[in-house]
């Protein structure tokens, strides 16, 4: 048997060798991706949905002025002396101006935006950090997220291959956008040429390094072998029969 687990244990990691460094990223994707200095990030576009929190500020109708909402689940938000909006599927300045045409049949509002809609608190929306990073799994996406934002957040795990951190962006209609990341080169020489804008949905994904993926592997395939020679030896009292 011990013969047996060398031979799969080496014949695994002449496989592994063979398949590093095969990727299905394409330097032509980067395109797909917008650069933070391309772009004025606000939150003029970002989509409100459930469960996104928002602040109204509106200083001439003191009981609405300040007040925070939930989105319900059913998309809407309630609002004494107004009852419910619909607030999914609209940015704030859209909800901000369903709203100045309820509130203007009883107060006068002047200005041209008398009414703030602010987003306190992002929800809906993820992006998601996985592989070998300390803190994987969905990331609140706010619009303003940044890959070398969201690595350094997750913390690459030192058998992580840091020089080949992929970047995905899904598509349901069309092939994924796949672009390779050198995260040492950037923080270590400050290039930032591919430290682009995230949007919803985007993966980012951290592999293994080869020798830490060798280690993993010989660990699972040693491991029941191990568990055999570590198990103690319970030695079964003889039966005592009365004469």
């Amino acid at each position: 048997m011990r013969r047996n687990t060398i031979t799969r244990v080496t014949f695994l990691t002449f496989c592994l060798f063979l398949l590093a460094g095969c990727h299905s990223a394409n330097l032509d994707d980067l395109k797909y991706f917008t650069k933070p200095s391309e772009i004025d990030v606000t939150s003029d576009n970002y989509i409100l949905h459930p469960p996104d929190e928002i602040e109204i500020r509106c200083s001439r109708v003191p009981e609405l002025n300040l007040t925070r909402q939930f989105i319900r689940p059913d998309g809407k938000v309630t609002f004494e002396g107004l009852g419910a909006i619909h607030a999914s599927g609209r940015t704030p300045q859209e909800l901000a101006d369903v709203m100045r045409e309820k509130i203007t049949a009883s107060y006068s509002l002047a200005g041209e935006h008398p009414i703030d809609v602010q987003i306190t608190a992002y929800r809906s929306k993820v992006y998601y950090v996985v592989g070998q990073v300390y803190a994987s799994g969905p990331k609140i996406f706010t619009g303003r997220d940044t890959v070398l934002k969201a690595i350094s957040a997750a913390r690459p795990t030192n058998g992580a291959s840091i020089r080949k951190i992929q970047v995905v962006r899904p598509s349901a209609t069309a092939d994924p956008k796949i672009f390779d990341l050198d995260y040492k080169e950037m923080t270590a020489r400050g290039d930032t040429s591919r430290n682009v804008l995230l949007e919803e949905g985007d993966i980012i994904y951290v592999p293994t390094t080869i020798l830490a993926q060798i280690g993993l592997t010989i660990d699972q395939l040693l491991r029941p072998v191990r568990d055999v020679s570590t198990t103690p030896y319970i030695v079964q009292p003889l039966p005592i029969y009365p004469y």
